[in-house]
């Protein structure tokens, strides 16, 4: 490198430490591997442990503090568990997280508490009974009462004014605490970091309007808001603000909503029951806590509509037929979900907002996560995949001929483009939405926006500086330029490299997801502008990917660009195509799809209109555009 290259370099750096300084509100040294252009570091910000109802419900034992070790690359058991109480089967990752954070349901965990504790005054209670003795029924009749209805209450096991259950909440909201202390890696080497966390779980007439709360530090409420209690979002909102925002303590949080795809449009409401529309008060209370949308995890992919208003043949990835969850499958209704039930439509109508407030309430940055219920976060290897325990309480006691409902899958992970792998540097990463999901790979996508790219970054030694320098990463806002130039979007894509005994799969395109207001009216719009479609393809009998490219990079700008018209762009990388859990689980088991007396829980293996295959991809956050 020439010398001027080298000065060019440094003043790249200085450029970008100075622009991404993040506030340091705990006590610890930086990190060994500290870099002001930023690192990428992969987690699971959805996690489920024996402190929540549904999977203690469902025989899972893991703490959140074996949760973290999970995370760290230990291994753990998972249910069934023999008379002796050893775990028959037990699992770990092939890599380490960099983060995790366990996000117990708020909801019943004084309840679970008592349901499992000999020694409290509930636990011989009717209710706990059942969910001992049939946990299926148990789970059903809890479901009923707390979760699934507009107006939930409380069992008597929770005693006068509901105080045992409240007394009893506090032991497990502590431990969720100390674990994440404990494991938290405050030295410089950095290897893991926690956050406290817990989710709030409502779901009015079954649809799903939850939201996994993440706070910045160690400074948290006393105790976390839950939908019983608290049967809004804007109580919840209320709450945080009350409890941890305004209390000057240090005490900062965000929420990352979840599973739009069964919120039948609730989760992101912009009409009220009474007909009133969204208020200015309401959109900021929304956009300075909820800068986060799940767009993928276990019960199914949440970006776009299949058949929706633009041709897009990946819509149809991990789509569950049902707009809504209930205690049963026969309850579930085989519906089509309503308007604003996947994140293409809600960013969308964020800019339609925008027009009309002044403000956008649904400036989200897409991440994935697993939502496990085996306290087991970043579990989503698909040849490793043994289910997430949600919903099948059979697990309790028999391994069972398939690890999950065919329809789920195993979920995805968070990456966020930090300085360091500390919890200051991430959240505040978090919250200006430099992050982007994986429906489980790691491969590496960067996304930069802005009307002085230049079109050589692709060759660029410099291109993350040149990124930072002359444009926005993703989660950033462009404006209009004097000229009215078309911004360019700068992606680069690396395949995920896999492990010594597991490579990754290399990658088949990148496209530019655009949507835009045309008089008023919401528009979408898919460019490929990588790679090319149909250039992998897998072999099923030995599950090996074939084609694709190990990197792609593209410096792109928008051919149909109107600079009075309010947009947004993201990134989508897809893989070629490769074996789906359901292969791997079919392949292991040698089934023989000629054999008339196959098992019926083996039928899915050899039945055509079930998935086999996937291409797996990443979302980044986007880049938005407002006119001068």
């Amino acid at each position: 490198m020439s010398e001027r290259s080298a000065i060019l370099g440094f003043a790249l750096l200085l450029i970008a430490a100075a622009a991404g300084a993040f506030e340091r509100t705990e006590m610890r040294p930086p990190c060994h591997d500290f870099n002001p252009l930023r690192n990428p570091y992969f987690g699971d910000t959805h996690v489920h442990t024996t402190f929540s109802f549904d999977a203690w419900n469902q025989g899972t034992r893991n703490s959140p503090a074996d949760a973290y070790r999970f995370a760290r690359g230990e291994a753990v058991g998972i249910q069934p568990y023999d008379e002796r109480g050893e775990p028959r089967r037990t699992i770990r990752l092939r890599r380490p997280l960099d983060f995790a954070v366990v996000t117990d349901h708020a909801e019943l965990l004084g309840e679970t508490h008592i349901c499992r504790s000999p020694s409290a005054a509930g636990y011989h209670s009717w209710m706990c009974t059942i969910a001992r003795r049939w946990p299926a029924l148990g789970y059903i009749i809890f479901n009923s009462q707390n979760l699934d209805v507009a107006a939930p209450r409380r069992y008597g096991l929770c005693g006068p004014g509901n105080a045992d259950c409240a007394a009893a909440a506090a032991g497990p909201w502590a431990a969720i605490q100390r674990a994440a202390e404990e494991a938290y890696d405050r030295t410089a080497d950095c290897r893991l970091t926690t956050f406290v966390g817990y989710e709030w779980s409502g779901a009015p007439d079954g649809y799903m309007i939850h939201r996994n709360v993440i706070f910045r530090n160690a400074t948290v409420p006393e105790m976390p808001a839950n939908y019983i209690d608290d049967r809004t979002p804007e109580r919840l909102w209320q709450r945080l603000r009350e409890e941890c925002l305004e209390r000057g303590n240090g005490c900062d949080a965000l929420i990352i909503p979840h599973n739009s795809n069964l919120s039948g449009g609730r989760l992101f409401q912009v009409e009220e029951a009474d007909g009133s529309r969204l208020s200015r008060a309401e959109a900021e209370s929304r956009a300075r806590l909820e800068v986060l949308l799940e767009v993928t995890q276990h019960k199914g992919d949440s970006e776009c509509r299949a058949g929706g208003p633009s041709p897009d043949e990946l819509c149809g990835f991990e789509k569950l037929p049902f707009a809504r969850m209930r205690e049963s499958a026969l309850e579930r209704m085989q519906t089509e979900p309503g308007p604003l039930s996947y994140a293409r439509e809600i960013l969308a109508e964020g800019l339609r907002q925008e027009e009309r407030l002044g403000i956008n309430p649904f400036r989200l940055g897409l991440i994935g996560a697993t939502d496990t219920h085996l306290g087991t976060p970043g579990l989503v290897d698909e040849d490793q995949f043994f289910g997430h325990a949600a919903g099948r309480a059979s697990h309790r006691v028999e391994v069972p001929p398939l690890p999950d409902d065919v329809r789920m899958n195993p979920g995805g992970l968070a990456v966020v483009w930090a300085e360091e792998n500390s919890r200051d540097a991430l959240f505040e990463a978090m919250r200006r939405r430099e992050v982007y999901g994986t429906s489980g790979p790691r491969m590496l996508l960067r996304f930069f926006g802005g009307v002085g790219l230049s079109e050589e970054m692709c060759q660029s030694p410099s291109f993350v500086a040149d990124g930072y320098r002359d444009g926005v990463p993703m989660g950033g806002e462009i404006g209009g330029s004097e000229s009215g130039a078309a911004p360019a979007f700068a992606v680069w894509a690396l395949r995920d490299p896999g492990t010594e005994d597991f490579p990754g799969t290399r990658l088949e395109r990148v496209q530019i997801i655009k949507s835009w207001l045309e008089d008023g009216v919401p528009r979408e719009q898919v460019y490929d502008i990588a790679g090319a479609a149909g250039s992998g393809a897998v072999d099923l009998r030995r599950c090996t990917p074939q084609g694709g490219s190990d990197q792609l990079c593209r410096v792109w700008r928008d051919p149909d660009f109107d600079p009075s018209q309010r947009a947004l762009y993201y990134a989508r990388v897809v893989e070629v195509p490769s074996c789906r859990w359901l292969a791997w689980e079919c392949r292991r088991r040698q089934v023989d799809c000629s054999n008339p007396n196959l098992d019926g829980e083996l039928g899915p293996c050899c039945d055509e209109q079930v998935a086999k295959t996937i291409q797996e991809r990443a979302w980044s956050s986007p880049i938005w555009y407002s006119p001068r």
